[in-house]
This record gives C-alpha cells, sequence and structure tokens, in this order.
C-alpha cells in the first residue's frame, strides 16, 4: 500500500496530499497537504484568489486537481470520472452554499428530500426524514413553504437540512453566512455545527468572514495556493 494512504480507521475521513490545480499559467493551488477529521470544523480562509474555493472544489470532486491524490475514509478518489464523483457528491457529501441553492418550485421538505431520491430512497421515505431534519432545525411547520416563502435564515436551514439528511462524511460550506446579517449568520452557523458533530460529519467551511473563522475549532489560512498557518482554538 502506498505510504502516503491515510489510514481510515485511525486518521483522517478526507484528505489531500500535493494538490495543485491551474488555470493557464496560474497556480489555484499549488501542492497542498491537507487532512480532515471525523466531526472536524475547519474554516478555510484567505485574500481573493488565494485558492480557498478551489481547494474546497478540488476535495469535494467538483473540479478535478491536475496533480496530488485525494482520499475518502482511506479511499483514494481523485482518479474516479465523472459519473463516480457524481455519485459520491450525491451520498457521502454534503453541500451549503451562499445562496442556498434550493430549487424555487419545489417545497422545503422536497428540497431536503431531494439528494436521497436521486439516490434511489422512496418517496415517502425521504420525505418523512426531511420533515424530521425541518423539525430538528427548528422548521417545524414550515414543510410545506416554498423558499421564496421563507426568510433569508430559514431558508439556509434547509439547505443545512438537505446536506443532512443522507448522513454524509463530510459537509462543505461556500460562504453559507455571506447573504444573512451577523445574528442570523451566527445562528445558522450554530446550527449546521450543531446537527454536524450530531451525525458525526466534518464541515469545511470557506469564507471571509474574520468572526466566523475565529469561533471555529479549527482554521487553515490559504496564501497563493499555498497553506500559510494552520490554527486550532
Amino acid at each position: 500500500m502506498d505510504p502516503n494512504t491515510p489510514q481510515w480507521t485511525n486518521g483522517p475521513v478526507l484528505s489531500g496530499r500535493g494538490l495543485v490545480k491551474r488555470y493557464g499559467a496560474q497556480y489555484a493551488l499549488a501542492g497542498i497537504d491537507i487532512d480532515i477529521q471525523p466531526r472536524d470544523a475547519v474554516a478555510i480562509v484567505g485574500p481573493s484568489g488565494s485558492g480557498k474555493t478551489s481547494l474546497l472544489h478540488v476535495l469535494a470532486g467538483i473540479l478535478k486537481a491536475d496533480d496530488g491524490q485525494i482520499f475518502l475514509a482511506g479511499q483514494r478518489i481523485d482518479h474516479l470520472g465523472e459519473k463516480k464523483r457524481s455519485e459520491l457528491r450525491r451520498t457521502e457529501f454534503g453541500f451549503v452554499f451562499q445562496s442556498g441553492m434550493l430549487v424555487a418550485e419545489l417545497s422545503a421538505e422536497e428540497n431536503v428530500a431531494l439528494p436521497s431520491l436521486l439516490a434511489g430512497l422512496g418517496r415517502k421515505e425521504a420525505i418523512e426524514a426531511g420533515r424530521q431534519w425541518l423539525s430538528r432545525l427548528g422548521l417545524a411547520g414550515k414543510e410545506k413553504r416554498r423558499p421564496g416563502e421563507l426568510s433569508g435564515g430559514e431558508a439556509q436551514r434547509v439547505a443545512i437540512a438537505r446536506a443532512l439528511t443522507h448522513r454524509p462524511k463530510v459537509i462543505f460550506a461556500d460562504e453559507p453566512t455571506g447573504a444573512l446579517d451577523t445574528r442570523t449568520g451566527r445562528d445558522t452557523m450554530d446550527a449546521l455545527l450543531g446537527a454536524a458533530h450530531e451525525t458525526g460529519a466534518a464541515v469545511i467551511v470557506v469564507t471571509h468572514d474574520r468572526e466566523l473563522a475565529e469561533s471555529m475549532p479549527k482554521t487553515v489560512a490559504i496564501r497563493d495556493g499555498l497553506i500559510a498557518t494552520r490554527l486550532a482554538a
């Protein structure tokens, strides 16, 4: 076995080794090593253009790295084709974005059930699981509302429920509080981190919000495509 391969039984749930991503002659990632442990809550920070969003997208399999290796639960995944990576994103990963990216025509419970439905779960079971997550996140009674009938904070809680309903190993959050006021953003992050910890999922958050980053247990600073500092609370 490759000595660089992490051991899932004793090690990280997600790892990157020597990750490189280029856009033309410019390096977005210039050889990054990173380990994410189960139940980790990690903020990735850095100036615009530093490579933090590229790192999130490469780890999540949205973008393919030009070089390097990625391991999920000890198994290498960077060499997988788009179909397999898409399957991983549906089953092993959860996503929360700045805008929520909810389907406007679907109700809250249908939005939450969507990943489970795409994975083949029956509609009744998927909707019921969605309702349970909405209730746990303080949205009982709003299951039938569409995104346009929810506040910004409520819509983000729907997105959090959608990210958690299939019990992923890792949740990726890209500026999850960027469109929210300070108090709503703090409450939303508390809900995300609490629910993720309950399920055992790790959380990786890309943010420009200094206060949010300082509140996270771990912070990784990216500059010029490299990890500049690693801080643990």
